[in-house]
Protein backbone atom coordinates (compact mmCIF):
# COMPACT_ATOMS: atom_id res chain seq x y z
CA UNK A 1 0.00 0.00 0.00
CA UNK A 2 1.44 3.37 -1.03
CA UNK A 3 1.22 6.88 0.34
CA UNK A 4 -0.61 7.95 -2.82
CA UNK A 5 -3.53 5.79 -1.66
CA UNK A 6 -3.58 7.74 1.60
CA UNK A 7 -3.72 10.94 -0.41
CA UNK A 8 -6.60 9.61 -2.50
CA UNK A 9 -8.57 8.93 0.69
CA UNK A 10 -8.14 12.57 1.63
CA UNK A 11 -9.05 13.81 -1.85
CA UNK A 12 -12.06 11.53 -2.36
CA UNK A 13 -13.51 11.11 1.14
CA UNK A 14 -12.59 14.29 2.99
CA UNK A 15 -12.30 17.33 0.74
CA UNK A 16 -15.67 16.85 -1.08
CA UNK A 17 -17.48 15.94 2.17
CA UNK A 18 -16.12 18.47 4.63
CA UNK A 19 -17.99 21.80 4.21
CA UNK A 20 -15.18 23.77 5.81
CA UNK A 21 -13.15 23.42 2.58
CA UNK A 22 -15.76 25.42 0.66
CA UNK A 23 -14.17 28.64 1.90
CA UNK A 24 -10.64 27.74 0.73
CA UNK A 25 -9.39 29.19 -2.55
CA UNK A 26 -8.97 26.45 -5.14
CA UNK A 27 -5.53 27.64 -6.21
CA UNK A 28 -4.24 27.44 -2.65
CA UNK A 29 -5.73 23.98 -2.23
CA UNK A 30 -4.26 22.78 -5.53
CA UNK A 31 -0.79 23.95 -4.47
CA UNK A 32 -0.99 22.00 -1.21
CA UNK A 33 -2.33 18.92 -2.99
CA UNK A 34 0.59 19.13 -5.41
CA UNK A 35 3.08 19.19 -2.52
CA UNK A 36 1.38 16.24 -0.81
CA UNK A 37 1.32 14.22 -4.02
CA UNK A 38 5.00 14.89 -4.69
CA UNK A 39 5.93 13.70 -1.18
CA UNK A 40 3.73 10.63 -1.57
CA UNK A 41 5.32 9.69 -4.89
CA UNK A 42 8.77 10.10 -3.37
CA UNK A 43 7.76 7.65 -0.65
CA UNK A 44 8.75 9.95 2.19
CA UNK A 45 6.22 9.28 4.96
CA UNK A 46 7.19 12.18 7.18
CA UNK A 47 7.28 14.64 4.30
CA UNK A 48 3.86 13.39 3.19
CA UNK A 49 2.42 13.73 6.69
CA UNK A 50 3.75 17.25 7.04
CA UNK A 51 2.35 18.35 3.69
CA UNK A 52 -0.99 16.67 4.48
CA UNK A 53 -1.08 18.57 7.77
CA UNK A 54 -0.73 21.80 5.78
CA UNK A 55 -3.50 20.77 3.36
CA UNK A 56 -5.96 19.84 6.10
CA UNK A 57 -5.18 23.00 8.09
CA UNK A 58 -6.29 25.25 5.23
CA UNK A 59 -9.90 25.80 6.43
CA UNK A 60 -8.63 26.99 9.85
CA UNK A 61 -11.21 24.69 11.39
CA UNK A 62 -9.82 22.83 14.39
CA UNK A 63 -12.12 19.83 13.95
CA UNK A 64 -10.58 19.19 10.52
CA UNK A 65 -6.97 18.11 10.71
CA UNK A 66 -4.40 15.39 10.21
CA UNK A 67 -3.42 13.67 13.46
CA UNK A 68 0.09 12.17 13.05
CA UNK A 69 0.39 10.84 16.62
CA UNK A 70 -0.02 7.15 15.76
CA UNK A 71 2.42 7.24 12.85
CA UNK A 72 5.49 9.17 13.98
CA UNK A 73 8.22 8.84 16.60
CA UNK A 74 9.29 11.73 18.80
CA UNK A 75 11.98 12.57 21.30
CA UNK A 76 10.93 11.24 24.73
CA UNK A 77 9.64 14.52 26.21
CA UNK A 78 6.05 15.48 26.96
CA UNK A 79 5.55 19.19 26.30
CA UNK A 80 2.24 20.87 27.17
CA UNK A 81 1.02 24.45 26.76
CA UNK A 82 0.08 25.50 30.29
CA UNK A 83 -0.89 29.08 30.86
CA UNK A 84 1.12 31.23 28.48
CA UNK A 85 4.14 28.95 28.18
CA UNK A 86 5.13 25.48 27.00
CA UNK A 87 6.18 23.26 29.87
CA UNK A 88 8.13 20.02 30.06
CA UNK A 89 5.83 17.86 32.21
CA UNK A 90 6.96 14.25 31.67
CA UNK A 91 9.54 12.06 29.96
CA UNK A 92 9.86 8.52 28.64
CA UNK A 93 12.73 6.02 28.40
CA UNK A 94 13.78 7.01 31.92
CA UNK A 95 15.05 10.28 30.49
CA UNK A 96 16.32 12.51 33.31
CA UNK A 97 15.11 16.06 32.87
CA UNK A 98 14.15 18.99 35.05
CA UNK A 99 10.48 19.93 34.74
CA UNK A 100 9.73 23.50 33.85
CA UNK A 101 9.19 26.08 31.12
CA UNK A 102 10.64 25.40 27.69
CA UNK A 103 12.63 28.46 26.61
CA UNK A 104 14.26 27.41 23.33
CA UNK A 105 14.99 24.48 21.01
CA UNK A 106 18.42 24.43 19.37
CA UNK A 107 18.83 28.06 20.35
CA UNK A 108 15.59 29.22 18.72
CA UNK A 109 12.95 30.74 21.00
CA UNK A 110 9.78 28.70 21.38
CA UNK A 111 7.61 31.61 20.22
CA UNK A 112 9.52 31.81 16.93
CA UNK A 113 9.03 28.09 16.30
CA UNK A 114 5.32 28.34 17.10
CA UNK A 115 4.95 31.17 14.58
CA UNK A 116 6.69 29.11 11.87
CA UNK A 117 4.56 26.04 12.64
CA UNK A 118 1.20 27.87 12.68
CA UNK A 119 0.30 27.14 9.05
CA UNK A 120 0.63 23.38 9.62
CA UNK A 121 -1.78 23.44 12.56
CA UNK A 122 -5.54 23.65 12.26
CA UNK A 123 -7.87 25.97 14.13
CA UNK A 124 -7.66 29.01 16.35
CA UNK A 125 -4.53 30.41 17.98
CA UNK A 126 -5.44 28.61 21.19
CA UNK A 127 -6.04 25.26 19.50
CA UNK A 128 -2.69 25.57 17.74
CA UNK A 129 -1.08 26.02 21.15
CA UNK A 130 -2.78 22.79 22.26
CA UNK A 131 -1.77 20.56 19.36
CA UNK A 132 1.51 22.30 18.47
CA UNK A 133 3.94 20.98 21.12
CA UNK A 134 4.26 17.64 19.34
CA UNK A 135 6.12 19.46 16.55
CA UNK A 136 8.74 20.58 19.08
CA UNK A 137 9.80 16.97 19.68
CA UNK A 138 9.41 15.62 16.14
CA UNK A 139 12.90 15.81 14.58
CA UNK A 140 11.58 15.93 11.00
CA UNK A 141 9.27 18.85 11.81
CA UNK A 142 12.04 20.77 13.54
CA UNK A 143 14.30 20.30 10.52
CA UNK A 144 11.53 21.37 8.14
CA UNK A 145 10.89 24.47 10.25
CA UNK A 146 14.59 25.34 10.12
CA UNK A 147 15.35 24.54 13.76
CA UNK A 148 17.50 21.42 13.41
CA UNK A 149 21.00 21.33 14.86
CA UNK A 150 24.16 20.61 12.91
CA UNK A 151 24.71 17.47 14.96
CA UNK A 152 22.29 14.56 15.14
CA UNK A 153 20.98 15.92 18.43
CA UNK A 154 18.35 18.35 19.66
CA UNK A 155 18.99 20.69 22.60
CA UNK A 156 16.21 21.97 24.84
CA UNK A 157 16.64 24.89 27.22
CA UNK A 158 14.33 24.58 30.25
CA UNK A 159 13.76 26.95 33.17
CA UNK A 160 12.54 25.38 36.41
CA UNK A 161 10.24 27.00 38.99
CA UNK A 162 13.25 28.50 40.77
CA UNK A 163 14.55 30.14 37.62
CA UNK A 164 17.44 27.72 37.09
CA UNK A 165 18.30 27.06 33.44
CA UNK A 166 19.08 23.55 32.20
CA UNK A 167 20.24 22.57 28.71
CA UNK A 168 19.01 19.09 27.81
CA UNK A 169 20.67 17.44 24.79
CA UNK A 170 18.72 14.60 23.15
CA UNK A 171 20.00 12.07 20.60
CA UNK A 172 17.63 12.19 17.61
CA UNK A 173 17.80 8.42 17.17
CA UNK A 174 16.39 7.83 20.68
CA UNK A 175 12.69 8.28 20.01
CA UNK A 176 9.41 6.78 21.17
CA UNK A 177 6.02 6.39 19.47
CA UNK A 178 4.36 9.80 19.69
CA UNK A 179 1.12 8.28 20.97
CA UNK A 180 2.99 7.25 24.13
CA UNK A 181 3.30 10.90 25.17
CA UNK A 182 0.76 12.76 23.03
CA UNK A 183 -2.89 11.59 23.10
CA UNK A 184 -5.14 12.24 20.11
CA UNK A 185 -7.47 14.35 22.23
CA UNK A 186 -4.95 16.53 24.02
CA UNK A 187 -6.24 17.32 27.51
CA UNK A 188 -3.29 19.25 28.93
CA UNK A 189 -2.63 16.98 31.90
CA UNK A 190 0.93 16.00 32.78
CA UNK A 191 0.03 12.32 32.45
CA UNK A 192 -0.66 11.61 28.76
CA UNK A 193 -2.73 8.52 29.69
CA UNK A 194 -5.08 10.54 31.92
CA UNK A 195 -8.73 9.49 31.92
CA UNK A 196 -11.50 11.03 34.07
CA UNK A 197 -12.27 9.01 37.18
CA UNK A 198 -15.66 10.75 37.47
CA UNK A 199 -17.72 12.70 34.99
CA UNK A 200 -18.86 15.15 37.67
CA UNK A 201 -17.00 15.97 40.87
CA UNK A 202 -18.92 18.13 43.36
CA UNK A 203 -17.77 19.88 46.51
CA UNK A 204 -19.45 22.27 48.97
CA UNK A 205 -17.21 25.23 49.82
CA UNK A 206 -18.70 26.12 53.22
CA UNK A 207 -20.92 29.04 52.39
CA UNK A 208 -18.99 30.19 49.31
CA UNK A 209 -20.89 27.93 46.96
CA UNK A 210 -20.80 24.60 45.15
CA UNK A 211 -18.14 23.54 42.67
CA UNK A 212 -18.79 21.06 39.87
CA UNK A 213 -15.88 19.77 37.80
CA UNK A 214 -16.90 18.36 34.41
CA UNK A 215 -13.68 16.93 32.90
CA UNK A 216 -15.15 15.28 29.79
CA UNK A 217 -18.34 14.75 27.80
CA UNK A 218 -16.95 11.66 26.03
CA UNK A 219 -18.57 8.51 27.43
CA UNK A 220 -18.12 5.27 25.52
CA UNK A 221 -20.37 3.43 27.98
CA UNK A 222 -23.25 5.81 27.20
CA UNK A 223 -24.38 5.48 30.82
CA UNK A 224 -21.75 7.00 33.14
CA UNK A 225 -22.07 10.58 31.85
CA UNK A 226 -25.92 10.70 31.96
CA UNK A 227 -25.83 9.32 35.52
CA UNK A 228 -23.25 11.89 36.63
CA UNK A 229 -25.19 14.71 34.97
CA UNK A 230 -28.41 13.56 36.63
CA UNK A 231 -26.74 13.49 40.06
CA UNK A 232 -25.25 16.94 39.53
CA UNK A 233 -28.62 18.33 38.40
CA UNK A 234 -30.28 16.95 41.54
CA UNK A 235 -27.59 18.52 43.73
CA UNK A 236 -28.03 21.89 42.00
CA UNK A 237 -31.80 21.78 42.42
CA UNK A 238 -31.31 21.02 46.11
CA UNK A 239 -29.58 24.40 46.59
CA UNK A 240 -31.46 26.72 44.28
CA UNK A 241 -29.84 29.99 45.41
CA UNK A 242 -26.29 28.72 45.85
CA UNK A 243 -23.41 30.20 43.88
CA UNK A 244 -21.99 27.69 41.39
CA UNK A 245 -18.49 27.23 40.07
CA UNK A 246 -18.34 24.97 37.01
CA UNK A 247 -14.92 23.85 35.83
CA UNK A 248 -14.71 22.63 32.23
CA UNK A 249 -11.02 23.32 31.72
CA UNK A 250 -9.50 20.40 29.85
CA UNK A 251 -12.91 19.21 28.65
CA UNK A 252 -12.32 18.42 24.97
CA UNK A 253 -15.99 17.78 24.24
CA UNK A 254 -18.24 14.83 23.49
CA UNK A 255 -22.04 14.87 23.52
CA UNK A 256 -23.49 18.12 24.82
CA UNK A 257 -27.05 16.82 24.42
CA UNK A 258 -26.45 14.53 27.41
CA UNK A 259 -25.65 17.56 29.56
CA UNK A 260 -28.97 19.35 28.97
CA UNK A 261 -30.52 18.15 32.30
CA UNK A 262 -27.75 19.96 34.19
CA UNK A 263 -28.14 23.08 32.03
CA UNK A 264 -31.88 23.03 32.79
CA UNK A 265 -31.26 22.67 36.54
CA UNK A 266 -28.75 25.53 36.60
CA UNK A 267 -31.13 27.74 34.63
CA UNK A 268 -34.01 27.26 37.09
CA UNK A 269 -32.41 29.33 39.88
CA UNK A 270 -33.60 32.89 39.11
CA UNK A 271 -31.00 34.59 41.32
CA UNK A 272 -28.16 32.08 41.09
CA UNK A 273 -24.75 33.37 40.09
CA UNK A 274 -22.50 31.06 38.06
CA UNK A 275 -18.82 31.22 37.25
CA UNK A 276 -17.44 28.91 34.56
CA UNK A 277 -13.74 28.15 34.32
CA UNK A 278 -12.49 27.60 30.76
CA UNK A 279 -9.14 27.26 29.02
CA UNK A 280 -7.46 26.43 25.73
CA UNK A 281 -8.28 22.73 26.28
CA UNK A 282 -12.04 23.51 26.35
CA UNK A 283 -13.39 22.38 22.98
CA UNK A 284 -16.43 21.47 20.93
CA UNK A 285 -19.35 20.23 23.05
CA UNK A 286 -17.88 21.84 26.16
CA UNK A 287 -17.98 25.22 24.38
CA UNK A 288 -21.58 24.55 23.36
CA UNK A 289 -22.40 23.83 27.02
CA UNK A 290 -21.06 27.29 27.92
CA UNK A 291 -22.86 28.95 25.01
CA UNK A 292 -26.27 27.61 26.04
CA UNK A 293 -25.69 28.58 29.68
CA UNK A 294 -24.63 32.09 28.65
CA UNK A 295 -27.73 32.50 26.51
CA UNK A 296 -29.95 31.49 29.42
CA UNK A 297 -28.20 33.24 32.30
CA UNK A 298 -26.90 36.39 30.62
CA UNK A 299 -24.96 38.65 33.01
CA UNK A 300 -25.37 36.13 35.85
CA UNK A 301 -22.76 33.91 34.20
CA UNK A 302 -19.10 34.91 34.42
CA UNK A 303 -16.32 33.34 32.35
CA UNK A 304 -12.94 33.14 34.06
CA UNK A 305 -9.46 31.82 33.19
CA UNK A 306 -8.29 31.83 29.57
CA UNK A 307 -9.64 31.87 26.03
CA UNK A 308 -11.19 28.58 24.89
CA UNK A 309 -9.74 26.32 22.20
CA UNK A 310 -12.37 27.12 19.56
CA UNK A 311 -14.59 29.99 18.58
CA UNK A 312 -18.37 29.75 18.47
CA UNK A 313 -18.60 29.35 14.69
CA UNK A 314 -17.04 26.13 13.49
CA UNK A 315 -17.57 22.87 11.60
CA UNK A 316 -17.82 19.64 13.57
CA UNK A 317 -19.52 16.19 13.64
CA UNK A 318 -17.95 14.11 10.83
CA UNK A 319 -15.59 11.40 12.01
CA UNK A 320 -12.16 9.81 11.80
CA UNK A 321 -10.49 8.11 8.85
CA UNK A 322 -7.44 5.88 9.10
CA UNK A 323 -4.73 6.33 6.48
CA UNK A 324 -3.47 2.75 6.10
CA UNK A 325 -0.12 3.40 4.43
CA UNK A 326 1.16 6.09 6.79
CA UNK A 327 -0.74 5.05 9.91
CA UNK A 328 -2.01 8.59 10.51
CA UNK A 329 -5.61 9.61 11.20
CA UNK A 330 -7.68 12.29 9.52
CA UNK A 331 -10.34 14.12 11.49
CA UNK A 332 -12.95 15.61 9.16
CA UNK A 333 -16.13 17.63 9.67
CA UNK A 334 -19.59 17.42 8.18
CA UNK A 335 -21.76 19.97 10.00
CA UNK A 336 -21.88 23.74 10.47
CA UNK A 337 -22.26 25.25 13.95
CA UNK A 338 -22.89 28.92 14.70
CA UNK A 339 -23.45 29.45 18.41
CA UNK A 340 -22.54 33.13 18.20
CA UNK A 341 -25.55 34.07 16.07
CA UNK A 342 -27.67 30.96 16.62
CA UNK A 343 -27.84 30.00 12.95
CA UNK A 344 -27.57 26.65 11.18
CA UNK A 345 -27.69 25.35 7.62
CA UNK A 346 -28.50 22.19 5.73
CA UNK A 347 -25.44 20.40 7.14
CA UNK A 348 -26.40 20.92 10.80
CA UNK A 349 -28.07 17.84 12.37
CA UNK A 350 -31.68 18.55 13.34
CA UNK A 351 -31.19 17.60 16.99
CA UNK A 352 -28.37 20.15 17.27
CA UNK A 353 -30.16 22.85 15.27
CA UNK A 354 -33.10 22.63 17.71
CA UNK A 355 -30.80 23.57 20.60
CA UNK A 356 -28.88 26.30 18.79
CA UNK A 357 -29.00 29.71 20.44
CA UNK A 358 -27.24 33.08 19.89
CA UNK A 359 -24.66 33.27 22.68
CA UNK A 360 -22.78 36.31 21.40
CA UNK A 361 -19.01 36.61 21.69
CA UNK A 362 -18.41 34.72 24.98
CA UNK A 363 -15.66 37.09 26.03
CA UNK A 364 -13.82 36.43 29.26
CA UNK A 365 -15.03 38.41 32.24
CA UNK A 366 -11.63 37.91 33.84
CA UNK A 367 -8.45 36.48 32.41
CA UNK A 368 -6.88 34.32 35.08
CA UNK A 369 -4.03 32.21 33.77
CA UNK A 370 -3.13 29.26 35.98
CA UNK A 371 0.42 27.99 35.49
CA UNK A 372 -0.03 24.58 37.11
CA UNK A 373 -2.46 21.66 36.92
CA UNK A 374 -1.61 20.42 40.42
CA UNK A 375 -4.53 19.56 42.69
CA UNK A 376 -3.44 22.06 45.35
CA UNK A 377 -3.34 24.80 42.71
CA UNK A 378 -6.80 23.83 41.48
CA UNK A 379 -8.34 23.98 44.97
CA UNK A 380 -6.80 27.36 45.69
CA UNK A 381 -8.12 28.60 42.34
CA UNK A 382 -11.65 27.39 43.14
CA UNK A 383 -11.66 29.19 46.48
CA UNK A 384 -10.37 32.42 44.97
CA UNK A 385 -12.88 32.30 42.09
CA UNK A 386 -15.83 31.72 44.47
CA UNK A 387 -14.65 34.50 46.76
CA UNK A 388 -14.46 36.87 43.80
CA UNK A 389 -18.21 36.40 43.27
CA UNK A 390 -18.92 37.02 46.94
CA UNK A 391 -16.97 40.30 47.01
Amino acid sequence: MSLTQDLEIILEAVLPTDPSFRRVEQAVMDSCIHDARRSALEGSKEAFLFSAMRLLALPDNGHTRLIPNDSISVLPLRLVSIGRVVQLTDTALETPAARGELIAVNGTAVGEIEASAARFLAGTRQRKRVIGPILLVWPYALAHLGVSSKENTTEYRVKDENGRITDLKMENKHTVPASKLYPRNEHGKADPAWQPEKYAEMEDWQGLGLSISLPSFFDQSQSALPKAISDAAARVRGSSNETLLIDIRGNTGGNFLQTMPLIDAISEGPSRRVVVLVDKFTFSAAIVFVAILKNRLGHRLKLIAEEMGDGLTFFAEGGLLDLPASGAVVRYSSAFHDWENGTSNETTPAEIARQMVPAGKLSLDREWVVSSTAETTKRAFYRQALKSLAD
